[in-house]
């Protein structure tokens, strides 16, 4: 049965789990369409040689390849993900790439034991993390002053912009559990990232947020 979305509300993780547990086996072709955004908000992270990056929500791990090109094998990488399914799918294409600097955290965001500090943390398209206060305080907690932080995914676009929205309804229907916080998805961030800049995609429907954790006084 498909798990119920809520309109209003806090995200539910039991379906969330449900959810991912039903698309894990085509995720990475339902996700091919939005590829491009995924290479603007690496390009906007822009991960650094050596670097330890964050990949908050890693889903299959498709952001990996992208990720490895910039910290190279002196870098690592904390793929986080609660859904076993994807997590599995995720570990499958780490032996395949015979990569041994990505380490991967199998638990809820707000819950992950996170080991490392991060000069950087990637939220591609993970719209329920977003709107769990205490999975962003999890995350910025482990990064360091000055880390780049870099969110993505849908949004609602102006009311005037129906359209879109139109496009948008059934995404979000499709990969979230609670419409909530559809009009600013990013908010959790920039209350802690005063410097936000948050820039509007495909017609509005979409955005990437970017900004840099605040340096210790």
């Amino acid at each position: 049965m498909r798990p119920s979305i809520r309109p209003r509300g806090a995200p539910d993780r039991h379906a969330a789990l449900a959810q991912y547990r039903r698309r894990a086996g085509i995720y990475d072709l339902e996700l091919a369409l939005f590829e491009p955004i995924r290479r603007r908000a690496i390009e906007r992270l822009a991960p650094r040689r050596g670097e330890v990056v964050l990949d908050v929500g890693c889903g299959t791990g498709l952001s990996f390849d992208l990720l490895e090109q910039g910290v190279a094998a002196r870098g690592r990488i904390v793929g986080i993900e609660q859904s076993p399914e994807m997590m599995e799918r995720a570990r499958q294409r780490v032996r395949q790439r015979r990569w041994r600097n990505v380490s991967l955290l199998c638990a809820p965001v707000e819950a992950a034991d996170i080991p490392v500090n991060a000069d950087a943390a990637l939220f591609h398209f993970t719209h329920d993390i977003l709107q769990r206060p205490e999975a962003v305080a999890n995350v910025l907690r482990h990064l360091k002053p000055g880390a780049r932080v870099v969110a993505s995914g849908l949004q609602w676009a102006e009311a005037w912009r129906w359209p879109t929205n139109l496009f948008v309804l059934p995404a979000a229907l499709h990969s979230v559990t609670s419409l909530e916080g559809l009009r600013a998805p990013w908010a959790a961030l920039a209350a802690a990232i005063p410097d936000l800049d948050v820039r509007p995609l495909l017609m509005g429907g979409v955005f990437i947020a970017s900004g840099t954790v605040a340096a210790a006084r």
